[in-house]
């Protein structure tokens, strides 16, 4: 059976491994440096729409069909960020980065070993824990594992959109943020940003006016213009009047950016927000949304010079804000009912009730709202979710 010390030189030796190789290499090295504890293990992506785990190929194996993320085992250790046994003796164990979720490792133990025993355990936690760190770097050096979380092609605009988004979850001790886009593979317009700097959380949601590459050009000028001008330290309404300023010198056709900008003080509590033209964010409040935040408006960012004053607020612990754009709560099914607001508080207070991890809760508002749309919908859709919560935090760690 394999010691934690035979563990840990495998970590050693999959490290040393894995500074000069490709991308779709990684499954190779990952063979290699467990043989010597007789372990096989697979690594499967989640795919950009989350439905399913796709196994990444790894050479002189058969490729495994992918695994429903709803509907078996594996889908759970995913979904709750646990690691599960399998009746069968085999390990499925989280893969995350930091906090974001990218998939899963499959652990085929040796004859005799015990899936339950905490050095096994622990071995493999450690394994998919570099796993995970590997994958979020390898993945700017080629494109194996970005075809191996596809199931089609995407746009022009959804690939220029999402290699500027920051991760979609990001924790500490005391907080998580998580988002969620969608039509994942045509997404335009929506975005999303945060930065944390010592006790400061920034925060923004953005959804520029139109659909598909012009709206993504447009979003994209807003989001680098926010990042600019946060990266010297101004206020709320510096960044909004730089976003202004940048995209009226780029367009004279009156193209505009929708957004909430925030500041959050994760030490006292206070949430500073700017509206420009977007929907109020909700606040949920032991479990249940309790109020919509109205304050801060202003005109939409690149309209023109506009008096940006922020609105205050104060947050209590355990409390959790749900930011979205349009497209969320004006998706109408094939009848033309919208998802409405009420529909969303409504799903926002069960699956924040139910205990399960903040990325999670938005992957299953996101498919509420793609459900309801049954494909009619031609807007994109996107949520934002902050937990000022340890509780929330720890439940996003494998």
């Amino acid at each position: 059976m394999a010691t934690t010390e035979a563990w840990l030189r495998a970590v050693a030796d999959l490290l040393s491994r894995a500074h000069r190789i490709s991308p779709d290499r990684l499954p190779e090295v990952i063979d290699e440096a467990l043989r010597p504890l007789g372990v096989t293990a697979t690594a499967y992506l989640v795919d950009v729409e989350q439905d399913l785990l796709r196994p990444v190929a790894a050479p002189g194996r058969p490729r495994p069909e992918p695994l429903p993320v709803d509907t078996s085992l594996p889908g759970r250790a995913y979904t709750e960020v646990r690691i599960r046994a399998g009746q069968d003796g085999r390990l499925w164990v989280p893969v995350v980065d930091g906090t974001e979720r990218l998939g899963l490792l499959e652990f085929i133990l040796p004859a005799g070993a015990d899936p339950d025993d905490d050095s096994v355990r622990d071995g493999a936690r450690a394994v998919a824990g570099l796993i995970g760190h590997l994958m979020a770097g390898k993945l700017r050096y080629g494109d194996a594992l970005h075809r191996a979380r596809r199931s089609r092609p995407m746009t022009v605009s959804a690939e220029l959109l999402w290699q500027l988004l920051p991760p979609l979850t990001f924790a500490t001790d005391t907080f998580v943020v998580s988002a969620v886009l969608e039509p994942c593979y045509e997404v335009g317009g929506d975005a999303f940003d945060y930065a944390l700097d010592g006790g400061r959380l920034t925060l923004a949601v953005l959804d520029g006016v139109g659909h598909g590459l012009p709206a993504t050009l447009t979003t994209s000028v807003a989001l680098a213009a926010l990042r600019a001008a946060r990266r010297v330290e101004p206020g709320l309404p510096e960044l909004a009047a730089a976003i202004d300023a940048a995209l009226r010198s780029q367009w004279t056709d009156g193209r505009f950016v929708t957004a909430v900008l925030a500041e959050f003080d994760l030490d006292s509590g206070r949430l500073r927000y700017v509206n420009a033209g977007h929907p109020a964010p909700v606040l949920l409040r032991h479990g249940r949304a309790v109020r919509a935040l109205t304050g801060g408006r202003r005109l939409p960012l690149g309209l023109a010079p506009a008096t940006t004053t922020p609105d205050e607020v104060r947050l209590q612990p355990g409390d959790r804000l749900l930011l979205y754009t349009d497209g969320v709560t004006e998706a109408r099914n094939r009848a033309g009912e919208m998802f409405g607001l009420s529909r969303l508080a409504d799903l926002a207070e069960r699956h924040t009730g139910s205990g399960r991890p903040a990325p999670e809760t938005l992957r299953r508002l996101i498919r509420a709202v793609a459900a309801h749309a049954d494909g009619s919908s031609r807007d994109d859709a996107s949520l934002v979710l902050l937990e000022w919560s340890g509780e929330a935090a720890a439940r996003v760690e494998p």
